[in-house]
């Protein structure tokens, strides 16, 4: 089985091939970094306009470079929801008119999903496993059951983690995208310097919150003397704030862990996944964490973390194993969880 999978959910143009073998035969993005650094950050409608003028050109290649052709393809699937829904359109449209034009089955992808599978696709985890999701739009914590079956113990309460990178790099000035110059600012970096916070740190439960940590460091940032900021304050506030950021989500994964173990005994792996997951500190952290706590660890790598074409066409494939397929007919999703059972985060501003 080859599935073509289109993402196109946010500011990365993607396309891949993927066979249910675990093989990607091929793998292509389109990175829309000149397209949004003139604003520090994604802009909805440069990022659908870009994604319409690039996604053509994106799948093309990712057949090219499959050594596949069409008549090697048994379906196309494509991220639905959740995201930037201008953004989404263009890559349902996509998929749904090649899926007619060829005579094959359309998948529409959770991009949630696809991300929760991924390390399936590189790791072959097995059900059941405890995932944390680590975005720019997300942070949570998720028993991972089966395809489709998902039970949230914990998420955000305000930012995602991927934000709060953002947002403190552009504080700093390091331009976007934010988390991968932020990591590399706090390779030189003293982690000590700087007093910043563990938001819920102890609380029971599992959610996050890093409004506040965002807080202290324009306050940290307020409180240096006046003028450019020097290159060891910026060293030092970045891996003072990864620090803080590995802390948290190793302590919330903690609780969770605790909580997975008494729900499956047999469970044994901790997987990370999603943007943030690139980061090979928090990687580092979880990974003894995991060990402390007897278990496995997975987190795909890092290409596969971000947003990409393979983790879309590996979710097709997991669906189309249990015969799920979309009509033409289906509609894309700016907001699609994947617990619809979860209750609503309480906090900052956001009601019960």
């Amino acid at each position: 089985m080859r599935v073509l999978g289109i993402e196109t959910s946010c500011d990365e143009t993607a396309a891949a091939v993927v066979t249910d073998a675990r093989e990607v035969l091929s793998n292509v993005v389109h990175q829309q970094l000149a397209e949004h650094k003139p604003f520090a950050g994604v802009v909805p409608e440069v990022a659908a306009r870009a994604h319409l003028d690039q996604v053509g050109r994106v799948v093309a290649a990712a057949l090219a470079r499959s050594g596949v052709g069409w008549d090697g393809i048994d379906a196309v699937a494509a991220t639905a929801g959740p995201g930037l829904i201008g953004g989404v359109l263009v890559g349902v449209m996509t998929a749904k008119a090649l899926a007619a034009a060829r005579g094959l089955p359309f998948v529409a992808v959770n991009h949630l999903e696809a991300h929760a599978l991924t390390a399936r696709l590189t790791d072959g985890v097995p059900f059941p496993y405890l995932l944390l999701l680590v975005s720019g739009g997300h942070c949570q914590l998720l028993i991972v059951e089966d395809v489709g079956r998902y039970r949230r113990l914990g998420t955000t309460i305000d930012d995602a983690v991927g934000e709060a990178f953002d947002k403190t790099a552009k504080m700093l000035g390091l331009g976007y995208p934010g988390g991968p110059a932020v990591e590399q600012a706090a390779r030189t970096g003293d982690p000590g310097r700087f007093d910043l916070p563990r938001p819920m740190r102890g609380r029971a439960g599992c959610d996050f919150s890093f409004s506040g940590l965002k807080t202290r460091v324009r306050m940290a940032i307020e409180a240096l003397p006046q003028g450019p900021l020097q290159d060891a304050d910026v060293a030092d506030l970045c891996a003072s704030f990864q620090n803080a950021v590995a802390d948290v989500l190793a302590e919330r994964t903690d609780r969770a862990i605790g909580m997975f173990k008494a729900a499956h005994p047999a469970g044994r792996t901790l997987v990370v996944a999603g943007g943030v997951a690139a980061n090979q500190a928090i990687r580092a952290r979880l990974q003894v964490l995991a060990a402390d706590r007897g278990l496995a660890f997975a987190a795909p790598a890092p290409a596969l973390c971000t947003d990409n074409g393979a983790m879309v066409a590996w979710a097709g494939v997991e669906r189309l194993r249990l015969g799920l397929t979309d009509g033409l007919d289906f509609r894309p999703r700016p907001r699609w969880p994947l617990d619809p059972d979860a209750p609503k985060a309480a906090g900052a501003g956001v009601k019960a």
